[in-house]
């Protein structure tokens, strides 16, 4: 598909990147009211699934991002902002994010799609809808797109499309722009939380061998992926993970529509992240990318009801591009 023009122009503040990433997640005030039902997983964990219904014949898949959970801001604007529009909403909670441990010693990552195809079967053998959409942020996006293009000759055809937003489809490049400066103070906020699930793990789990002193001096994502990632589930190295994980080589074999929103200013991206190529080469891929937004930002100003843009983008995408096809 050729690359869509965005409209997104944001008042002066909110074109500073990290203004507009920020902004969000520490002045936002969406919440959302869901019904949680777990699910008890193949490996004997759980999956605990938030959902927001309004008794519609339609259901939106939602996935967080890294650290996040049906609480996330964007999460919860988004699924407030569908339901006015008439669709049910579900959000994944990925292992260790909703609010409670998993039982297991692995948690998730960025290509754990056999979580999200899990998902899917459960939602699609337990629940009578016609059609099923997702959506995915950041971590979630990757996930979200990786599984539309890997799982494709899989697929129920009553999974009609997809949407992901600011997304690391290239992890190996754009672990490198996350180690830069500019994103240092988010690389400190996510390992935060990231260190505390490990070092829990590692004392629920003692047969797991967790260098400590490693684990406190990490600064990287790479560290990370040492000293848990590779060895928990299995890679060969950080760069093996890298490879596997991305959902940038599984995006030509997408056969339904879906749109990717990545902002040209969104500091955790790099250039590989923006695939222009597959876009134009696929009939079902959309790309847009916005001159602003940040990352999983796209605020626009100082005004509540001005800062939709992103909700409004959804809604129009399913409505002009997956539900008429489905209709």
């Amino acid at each position: 598909m050729p690359l869509l023009k965005s409209d997104f122009s944001p008042t002066l503040p909110f074109r500073n990147s990290h203004f507009n990433t920020m902004y969000r997640p520490l002045f936002m005030k969406d919440v959302c009211s869901y019904q949680r039902k777990r699910i008890t997983t193949w490996d004997a964990d759980f999956i605990d699934l938030d959902f927001s219904l309004v008794g519609s014949k339609t259901l939106v898949l939602l996935i967080h991002g890294l650290e996040g959970s049906s609480e996330s801001k964007y999460i919860a604007s988004t699924s407030n902002h569908l339901n006015k529009k008439g669709l049910d909403t579900v959000c994944f909670n990925l292992r260790s994010c909703s609010g409670e441990d998993n039982l297991l010693l692995a948690t998730y990552h960025s290509g754990k799609t056999e979580d999200v195809d899990f998902v899917v079967n459960h939602l699609l053998e337990n629940y009578d809808y016609d059609s099923i959409l997702m959506i995915g942020f950041s971590l979630g996006g990757n996930l979200t797109l990786k599984y539309l293009g890997e799982y494709q000759q899989k697929l129920s055809e009553k999974i009609k499309g997809g949407i992901a937003i600011s997304v690391p489809i290239d992890i190996a490049s754009a672990e490198v722009e996350m180690e830069k400066l500019k994103n240092k103070l988010y690389i400190e906020m996510f390992f935060k939380t990231m260190k505390n699930k490990v070092l829990e793990k590692a004392h629920k789990f003692p047969e797991y061998n967790l260098n400590k002193d490693k684990l406190f001096k990490a600064t990287k994502f790479k560290h990370l992926e040492h000293l848990y990632t590779v060895p928990v589930f299995g890679f060969k190295n950080p760069e093996d993970y890298w490879k596997k994980a991305s959902a940038k080589p599984f995006i030509s074999n997408i056969d339904r529509p879906t749109l990717l929103i990545n902002a040209k200013d969104d500091t955790f991206l790099s250039e590989e992240c923006y695939p222009r190529k597959e876009a134009l080469k696929s009939h079902h891929f959309y790309l847009e990318i916005p001159d602003y937004g940040g990352h999983c930002g796209f605020m626009s100003s100082f005004k509540p009801h001005e800062n939709t843009w992103l909700e409004k983008r959804i809604t129009k995408f399913i409505a002009e591009n997956i539900l008429i096809e489905a209709s």
